[in-house]
C-alpha cells in the first residue's frame, strides 16, 4: 500500500528528533551477511548510509567478506579449514583474503555509495599502519592454553583513529576491511565484528551497529529482546538464553558499552533499510544494548 503524503510527512516528523540529537556523532556500522550479497539490499544500504551522512551523521563501514573469501578460494581449489568459527589463515589463503576484502569487497561497497551521491573512500587497516594487530591464538578447550595457531588471524592491539577524523571531517565516509598489521609489517586477517567494536571505542562512537542475519538477540520464546542493560545481557548469557553464534556478536557489543560507546545494536541486515530504522524511529527493528554513558546526559 502507497503511502499517503501525510504518512509520510509524519515519518520525517518521528526521524527529527533522532536526528537533533545524534548530528555530528560517529556512528560506527558492520556490514555482513546478506546484506552484502542481495543486490536490492546493497542499494539499499548505500542510500541509508548517503542520507545519514547527509542529515549529520558521521557514518563509518567495517565490512566483512567471508562467502566471497570461502568462493575464490573455492575457485583456485585450496580448502578452507575453520576452528572455533575462525578461518585457517596460511599465507596462501591470507592472500586471497587481502585481495577480497581490501580490493573486491572493498570497493564494490565504495562504488555503491558513492553511485548513491556520497563520498566513500576504501581502506584497510594496513593503510597508513592504522590498526596495529598481533597474532591471535585460541584456547586449547582440553587445557585451557592459548597455544592453538590458526595461522595469519590477528587480534587488535590499538587504533590510530586520526586518518578517520581526517575523512571523516572532510564529509568522507570510510570503508574499511578488516586487516592488521604486526610489529614487523605482516599482515592479519581480523574478525570484522571485533574490528568494528575495537574502532567504536577508539572514536568513542555514538552508536555500534553489528549488521545480521537473525532479528536480534532472542529469548526463549524467540521474540527481540532490546533495552538491555549490561548486566542483564550476562544474566541472558547465564542462563542459555544468549548462545552459539550469537555469542561473539554478543561480548562485542558489550565490550563496546562497557568502554565509553553508547550503546549497540544487532539488527536484522535482511530488512531493507534496516539501519533507517534501527536509527531514526521510535521502534527500532533490532536489539539495543545500552552502557552507562547511554545513561548520562547528552552533551
Amino acid at each position: 500500500m502507497t503511502a499517503t503524503a501525510e504518512q509520510k510527512a509524519q515519518v520525517l516528523i518521528e526521524a527529527l528528533p533522532y536526528i537533533q540529537r545524534f548530528h555530528g556523532k560517529t556512528l560506527v556500522i558492520k556490514y555482513g551477511g546478506n546484506a552484502m550479497t542481495d543486490i536490492s539490499l546493497q542499494e539499499g544500504f548505500a542510500r541509508d548510509v548517503v542520507l545519514l551522512r547527509l542529515v549529520g551523521f558521521n557514518p563509518v563501514i567495517v565490512h566483512g567478506g567471508g562467502p566471497q573469501i570461502g568462493k575464490i578460494l573455492s575457485r583456485v581449489g585450496k580448502q578452507t579449514e575453520f576452528i572455533q568459527g575462525m578461518r585457517v589463515t596460511d599465507e596462501e589463503t591470507l592472500d586471497v583474503v587481502e585481495m577480497v576484502l581490501g580490493g573486491l569487497v572493498n570497493q564494490d561497497i565504495v562504488t555503491y555509495i558513492n553511485k548513491q551521491g556520497g563520498q566513500a573512500v576504501g581502506l584497510t587497516g594496513k593503510d597508513g599502519n592504522f590498526i596495529h594487530a598481533r597474532k591471535l591464538m585460541l584456547s586449547n578447550p582440553d587445557t585451557g592454553e592459548e597455544n592453538i595457531d590458526i595461522g595469519q588471524v590477528g587480534e587488535v592491539v590499538r587504533i590510530d583513529t586520526d586518518i578517520i577524523h581526517l575523512l571523516t571531517s572532510r564529509n568522507f565516509i570510510p570503508v574499511i576491511a578488516p586487516l592488521g598489521v604486526g610489529e614487523e609489517g605482516e599482515a592479519y586477517n581480523i574478525n570484522a565484528d571485533l574490528v568494528a567494536g575495537k574502532l567504536a571505542i577508539a572514536l568513542q562512537a555514538e552508536k555500534l551497529v553489528l549488521l545480521t542475519n537473525t532479528a536480534g538477540v532472542l529469548d526463549k520464546e524467540g521474540k527481540v529482546l532490546t533495552g538491555l542493560s549490561g548486566g542483564r545481557v550476562q544474566a541472558l548469557i547465564a542462563d542459555g538464553t544468549i548462545s552459539g553464534g550469537m555469542l561473539p556478536k554478543v561480548a562485542c557489543a558489550l565490550d563496546a558499552v562497557q568502554n565509553g560507546v553508547r550503546t549497540a545494536h544487532i539488527i536484522d541486515g535482511r530488512v531493507p533499510h534496516a539501519v533507517l530504522l534501527e536509527v531514526l524511529t521510535d521502534e527500532g527493528i533490532g536489539t539495543l544494548i545500552r552502557g552507562a554513558a547511554a545513561n548520562r546526559p547528552v552533551p
